[in-house]
């Protein structure tokens, strides 16, 4: 097979957003979040309501979400709405969402702290 040409460059330049995508799916929080944003636009206390935490730690997570490009906030008078930076992010979730991952029940994968990564849970 003959090397895709570019191809190298092109990773180089997306791998900071995969990046940020996989870190920001990696909290189950986060996670919430963006699936709960994935319906439509939100305000911080009806997110936090609705995913179960404390208005503090949502904030902290939508400070995270922001940061990472994932998430917006539109001033709306005094209050702030948060939804997803790109309609893109959504569609991806519904494609994550859409996989069946074949996981090996017999999983010994080990994290980069020498902890189990869990896969086989």
């Amino acid at each position: 097979m003959e090397p895709i040409e570019g191809f190298e460059d092109f990773v180089r330049v997306r791998m900071p957003s995969l990046y940020r995508f996989g870190y920001a799916l990696s909290d189950t929080t986060r996670t919430e979040i963006l699936l709960t944003l994935r319906e439509g636009p939100g305000y911080p206390s009806d997110l936090a309501d609705k995913i179960g935490v404390s208005r503090q730690i949502l904030s902290n997570h939508l400070t995270c979400l922001r940061g990472c490009g994932l998430v917006v906030a539109v001033p709306e008078g005094r209050r702030m709405r948060y939804e997803l930076a790109d309609g893109r992010i959504g569609r991806a979730l519904d494609d994550l969402m859409g996989l069946v991952l074949a996981v090996d029940p017999n999983c010994a994968c080990v994290g980069a702290d020498g902890e189990p990564c869990g896969c086989g849970q």
